[in-house]
């Protein structure tokens, strides 16, 4: 059976029922849709397939939802593609990342390998420099030692010029005594002594002597004292206007003598002649040269014997003698003056209105006086010090100054002056120690003057 039926026009629908053995079915349709229900008739009778077409009540906020979620899942998709398109230029980046790091991994293995080749040339060049060194180390070795050599032959030349100039004199000495034996037979006067080197400059006189001695018939025999030099001598030496010798320069210049040059010298009451160098200058003349340095040719690095008797080239850096320098220094009141110039041409001096030697039993103590002047006062703290060479160890320090002070001098602790030390070319030095030839109060240790002189002159 089948059975139909429409809805009114408020509601328009289709209705249609089907009826057979097994159920049926009913479809109906509101609002624009079919809706079937299907109904199972019992297997026990014949049924009847029914076909409804009355509308179902729609669930609109079910819609709702579904389009919020439909809504929401289609954001998501939308946040998943943009993740998707950032992902894929990230992934682009990293790749020409990779590249270049592969490119500046490849750079620096080539610095690497061109750091590693001048390291290689640097050790070959290290060594190759390290050979010369010792090149040049052995070639200044042999230097110093025929430097050595040499300065041994100029030593023992030296010492035959001082003994054949000494061996002269006497011989002068001898001859005048005859002439006067002859002439003035009595009563018995005092011999007249040769003329001063600075009359005859072209002798051959310009090394200082080692140890003066009287003439034959006034010489002692030896003593085994330990400071025999120091005796009483015999009298003194007349005061006379004839040619030498002089007591001092200043008795040379007293007598008409005004020209610098070498002259020799008696101290009264010494039985010694001495070799000195006179700066007899017209106006401030009169002073004996007692210490030179000026270039460097004499090595002050010595002994206390020669100390004691002078060494050097009176024409250029010599010592006296502290010998001589006692018996001069005894004989009258002295005072000192020091001459100083840098390697500028700046030009200095230092006085002292007293200047005195004890004997060398004293250890030649040096006495001073006042000081006055321009250079500054660096010698009144080696005032009352004993004289210190590298043999005789006279100073307040532990150690011996004279072996870091590379000379001989009045030392204390060890020294605000230091005129024998080593000559330096150039003013300021580098050396270990402060061995140059320096005045602490001009330009300071640490700079070898160019010029220095000491000089004595009666007060």
């Amino acid at each position: 059976m089948l059975r139909t039926s429409l809805s009114g026009p408020g509601a328009p629908g289709v209705r249609a029922v089907w009826a057979g053995e097994g159920g049926g079915v009913a479809a109906g349709a509101q609002g624009g849709a079919l809706l079937l229900h299907l109904h199972r008739a019992p297997a026990a009778s014949d049924g009847a397939l029914c076909v409804s077409t009355r509308a179902e009540g729609a669930n609109c906020s079910e819609l709702a939802a579904l389009r919020v979620q439909v809504g929401r899942q289609q954001e998501q998709l939308d946040r998943v593609r943009a993740l998707l398109e950032q992902d894929g230029g990230l992934a682009a980046e990293v790749r020409a990342l990779r590249r270049e790091s592969g490119d500046i991994s490849g750079r620096i293995t080539q610095i690497y390998a061109q750091l590693l080749h001048d390291l290689i040339h640097k050790k070959d060049h290290a060594l190759e420099q390290r050979r010369l060194e010792n090149l040049l180390l052995n070639a200044t070795a042999q230097v110093l030692q025929v430097s050595a050599r040499y300065g041994e032959m100029d030593r023992k030349y030296e010492a035959l010029s001082s003994l054949v100039n000494n061996q002269s004199l006497l011989i002068t000495q001898l001859e005048a005594q005859c002439q006067q034996s002859h002439t003035q037979p009595a009563p018995l006067q005092q011999p007249k002594e040769p003329q001063s080197d600075s009359a005859a400059p072209g002798k051959t006189a310009n090394d200082i002597q080692r140890d003066q001695s009287p003439s034959l018939s006034q010489q002692d025999p030896p003593s085994t004292r330990p400071y025999p030099s120091t005796d009483p001598p015999f009298s003194s030496y007349p005061v006379t206007k004839t040619p030498g010798p002089w007591q001092d320069c200043q008795h040379a210049l007293e007598s008409g003598e005004s020209t610098s040059g070498i002259y020799l010298l008696r101290p009264r009451n010494a039985n010694r002649l001495i070799q000195a160098w006179c700066e007899q200058d017209p106006v401030q003349g009169g002073w004996t040269v007692v210490q030179r340095r000026q270039d460097g040719s004499v090595n002050f690095f010595r002994t206390w014997d020669q100390y004691k008797q002078g060494f050097g080239n009176l024409n250029g850096e010599y010592w006296l003698g502290l010998e001589h320098l006692y018996w001069l220094s005894t004989q009258a009141e002295y005072r000192l003056r020091v001459a100083l110039e840098d390697w500028q041409g700046r030009q200095v001096f230092a006085e002292y209105d007293r200047f005195r030697l004890e004997p060398e039993s004293d250890w030649y103590r040096l006495r001073l006086g006042q000081y006055h002047g321009s250079a500054g006062d660096s010698l009144s703290w080696h005032n009352n010090r004993a004289f210190t060479t590298l043999d005789r160890d006279r100073d307040a320090y532990t150690g011996n100054c004279a072996h870091y002070q590379k000379g001989g001098w009045w030392y204390h602790m060890c020294a605000h002056s230091n005129l024998n030390g080593v000559w330096y070319r150039g003013g300021h030095y580098r050396s270990r120690y402060q061995d140059g030839v320096y005045w602490t109060q001009f330009h300071g240790g640490s700079y070898s003057l160019k010029r220095a002189t000491m000089m004595i002159k009666p007060v």
